[in-house]
């Protein structure tokens, strides 16, 4: 397993390189000495929580994506939400989102929609190559648990239109999972057509993404994580597995801009050991990071990191990472784009 990295929410780091990344911002809004936050965070999850976590099966994978249920009509949303679970099942209201990462979020949102939209037709498939691990937990002769790295690497073949098929190439084989359909795409199962239809608004998109995550995760669903959480990862999700167009991509940084508790990460690295910079969320002890190139502001891959010692691993262990490395368009699924 990789080894474990500060674990605090901006690591070692120098102030100027961020300044310069994200020209306009004052050396006090940097959160280099503003640890308090995130800790106060952790305190209050610990607070929460009434036992340690325990796995009921002999293996467990963390998943690296996580899927949302389909549905939900958009509606008008407030944004001031939720983190976490309480004893009482009301959710704790989150601090708001760091102006630094608020402003590259708003830098990265003006490179998206500069890069021109890839040239796409019905039939075709968008390809994705990814590096990256997740993390299992085995149980051991003496009943305890213990945790290793699961090869996560894979091809993704995915239907423009969603007429067919997904096809997916990856350590443990292949497999085809089946085509959503034109009509039947959604925020769960993604096509480039999908991603055509919703808002460039990030209020009216953010609002999209809410809807479900309220209904599914919100107050008396019974969800330990939280719209606000499940809004974060749900925006992260589309980014990485399907190359969004220009506008539409764009408008799902400035949204997750608007989310309670999400923070600047100024290091982080990726699983094919790139270095940038990051936005993230903290959650139950973790920080969810999507890592971006310090000059292009182009996605490298996204990554999940302890903040405190577990069943998982070490603090700064990250138990799922993955690298985008291709991007392309091909004819069929199996495809490999050239150039």
């Amino acid at each position: 397993m990789n080894a474990p990295e500060d674990p605090s929410p901006t690591g070692a780091f120098d102030r100027a390189e961020v300044i310069r990344i994200l020209p306009g911002l004052s050396d006090g809004e940097l959160p280099f000495h503003g640890h308090d936050r995130v800790k106060e965070h952790l305190m209050r999850e610990t607070a929460r929580s009434t036992q340690a976590t325990t796995v009921n099966t002999p293996l467990y994978r963390r998943p690296l994506t996580r899927i949302l249920v389909a549905g939900a009509a958009v509606c008008a949303v407030v944004l001031a939400v939720t983190l976490g679970v309480g004893r009482s099942g009301k959710h704790a209201t989150a601090a708001p989102p760091e102006p630094a990462a608020v402003r590259l979020l708003d830098r990265v949102a003006l490179a998206a929609q500069a890069v021109p939209a890839p040239t796409v037709r019905d039939g075709q498939f968008l390809y994705t190559k990814t590096l990256g691990h997740s993390t299992s937990l085995s149980e051991t002769a003496g009943g305890g648990m213990e945790a290793a790295p699961t090869d996560e690497s894979a091809e993704r073949w995915v239907s423009v239109d969603g007429t067919a098929g997904t096809l997916t190439r990856g350590a443990r084989g292949s497999r085809t999972d089946p085509a959503p359909g034109k009509d039947k795409a959604g925020l769960g199962e993604p096509t480039y057509r999908f991603l055509e239809t919703l808002p460039t608004d990030p209020d009216r998109l953010l609002a999209a993404i809410y809807a479900d995550t309220r209904l599914n995760h919100g107050v008396g669903s019974g969800s330990t994580t939280g719209p606000d959480q499940e809004a974060f990862v749900a925006i992260g999700d589309l980014l990485r597995t399907v190359e969004a167009p220009p506008g539409v991509g764009a408008a799902l940084y400035r949204a997750a801009g608007r989310i309670p508790g999400v923070v600047l990460v100024p290091r982080a690295t990726d699983a094919a050991g790139r270095t940038g910079i990051a936005v993230a969320r903290v959650h139950n002890g973790e920080r969810t990071e999507w890592i971006f190139d310090q000059d292009g502001l182009r996605l490298l891959g996204e990554r999940t990191v302890l903040l405190k010692d577990s069943v998982w691993g070490k603090a700064g262990t990250p138990v799922t990472s993955v690298a985008i490395v291709a991007r392309g368009v091909t004819d069929r699924a199996g495809q490999v784009p050239t150039g």
